[in-house]
């Protein structure tokens, strides 16, 4: 046994790139991509993503530079997760909503040396490239303007800051480029930055390897059948969409690409093009069960939540339309799904209640993973699965990072004893299934007493007058801190409750010491491109709301 070794035959590097060549072959004359009047099918897809890879490499980019884009879901966002890679270069996604300042700070520490420009991200580009330094003109990336008729019918205001358009690089490309494979799996293949909300943003740097794992694990876990007609809800420039951007090429699948969506535009989409999948954040599901336009669907539609701890009155919502939702996790540093509600058969039998409560459970470890745990972060040692006993959720398996970019110490603080530590609190149920109960920083620490911000918002959430709730610690002169809670109404509800009412209402479902003492009425509230509430945001409102002086529990 010991005489055999890995040779070329059987040691080819993993990689999700790969798929594309595949899915040219397999389903070259099914549709790939649809925006709005466009279609391509899977053999015009490939071509096109060789073309592009061909003109970067005759642009000068080299294997191990990064490229990055500013880009919603659009073709070209799609198209640029295999041209950049087929280049060897290293593909990072940036998001739309960040403000000049984050872009140009994430541009230098990346050193990008192309960026890839939507038509209506040009101004924002541009203002971050005049904050970096004056004496820094030859650190400054190539700019291509990916240009759009349904955003600007012509290209006018095509300006000398940019040294081609996107749909010219195709043209000038080279159908033949044999695509440069890695030369290890290791070898990084996407840089993605956190969202930065509370300091700096980091840089995360994955794998071929992490990447080819994630992917195939999503497509098992979900339960993706071939051919499949996937809605782009989340964004591309969220850690690759989870990963699915390439998950989808494996499957065939016909992509649906939209800018922006509301109720009425999603349900649109999915009546017209008979959409199968689809992914987002719970805010996702909030909007098709409130939309003015939501309809039972003819045919269900599978969707994949996570980002946020879904509520359940939310699920009992969504599935009562006919939407089946799986409950996922996973994080900007595991470049996809590594936890998932895993649905056993027998809770189909319980009441509907019980099933959402079931299902806003994270979960349990996906096969792609090697092991998944809660710990208390001192001792590292597994805490009680009791479902109550609260410690830090830990991973390890091959979908993680390979670490912060120019960024030892962060990388170091999360790897430790073997695990990679998620900074998300957690209770371990009995029967194995994990359940986040907060981010550490999001813990309300009320007169000694742990509250859970998302357990409070939970039952928030199922008040019949509130559409968004958030929980964020106010500063108490008597507890040390608070819960306050923020809440966004429903359209077209007749009696606005008051803030008593609503403290009523909590106090009646919960233990007092956790029911808010702050209740604060907003139109909207703060959200990231993913749909994620900032409570980095309403903190600091709390914050500013000065000091509460209750003597005595709710």
């Amino acid at each position: 046994m010991e005489l055999l070794k890995p040779s070329l035959a059987n040691s080819s590097p993993f990689t999700p790139l790969a798929f594309l060549d595949r899915a040219a072959t397999v389903y070259g004359d099914c549709p790939s991509v649809i925006y709005n009047r466009t279609t391509y099918t899977w053999s015009e897809t490939h071509r096109r993503c060789l073309q592009l890879a061909s003109s970067l490499v005759s642009f000068g980019i080299h294997p191990g530079h990064v490229v990055s884009v500013v880009a919603p879901n659009i073709p070209a966002m799609y198209e640029l997760h295999f041209a950049v890679p087929f280049a060897g270069a290293i593909l990072n996604n940036i998001n739309t909503r960040l403000d000049a300042r984050t872009i140009s700070v994430i541009l230098r520490h990346a050193e990008s040396k192309l960026v890839f420009v939507d038509c209506a991200s040009r101004a924002l580009v541009l203002e971050a490239l005049s904050l970096f330094p004056p004496n820094s003109h030859s650190q400054r990336p190539v700019l291509i303007l990916i240009a759009d008729d349904t955003v600007e019918p012509s290209l006018s205001s095509f300006t000398a800051d940019f040294r081609d358009t996107y749909e010219e690089l195709v043209g000038k490309g080279d159908p033949g480029f044999q695509w440069i494979r890695p030369n290890a799996e290791w070898d990084p293949i996407v840089l993605n930055y956190t969202s930065g909300t509370t300091s700096s943003p980091k840089g995360v740097v994955q794998c071929h390897r992490g990447l080819f794992t994630v992917t195939v694990n999503s497509l098992i876990e979900w339960a993706v059948p071939k051919q499949p007609i996937y809605l782009w809800t989340l964004p591309m420039f969220h850690a690759n969409g989870w990963a699915l951007s390439w998950a989808m090429a494996a499957v065939g699948a016909t992509n649906i690409c939209v800018r922006q969506f509301d109720g009425e535009i999603l349900y649109g989409l999915i009546e017209r093009h008979g959409v199968t999948h689809l992914c987002g954040a719970p805010v996702v599901l909030n909007m098709l069960a409130n939309s003015p336009n939501r309809k039972q669907l003819r045919n269900p539609v599978q969707i994949l939540t996570g980002g946020a701890p879904p509520p359940a009155a939310i699920l009992l919502q969504t599935e009562s339309l006919g939407f089946v939702v799986t409950h996922v996790y996973g994080l900007t540093e595991t470049g996809g799904i590594v936890v998932l509600c895993a649905w056993k058969p027998h809770w189909n039998r319980l009441e509907a209640v019980e099933r959402a409560r079931l299902k806003a459970r994270q979960g349990v470890r996906a096969i792609g993973m090697a092991e998944v745990d809660v710990v208390d972060p001192e001792s590292g040692v597994s805490v009680k699965r009791d479902g109550s006993t609260m410690g830090e959720l830990v991973l390890r398996g091959g979908c993680l990072m390979l670490g912060y970019l120019k960024d030892p110490d962060a990388t170091s603080k999360c790897f430790k004893h073997g695990w990679f530590y998620t900074g998300d609190v957690a209770v371990m149920h009995p029967d194995g299934y994990i359940e986040i109960k907060d981010r550490s920083k999001d813990v309300i620490i009320s007169g000694g007493e742990n509250v859970s911000s998302v357990e409070v918002e939970s039952v928030l959430y199922s008040h019949p007058a509130i559409n968004e709730a958030a929980v964020v610690a106010r500063p108490d002169q008597y507890w040390g801190e608070t819960p306050c809670a923020f809440v966004s109404l429903k359209s077209g509800w007749e009696k606005k409750p008051t803030e008593k009412e609503v403290i009523e209402y909590c106090r009646a479902k919960m233990a007092h010491y956790m029911v808010p003492k702050t209740v604060v009425f907003k139109e909207e509230l703060p959200k990231t491109s993913t749909g994620k509430i900032q409570k980095f945001v309403l903190r600091n409102m709390a914050k500013n709301m000065g000091l509460t002086q209750h003597k005595s529990r709710l």
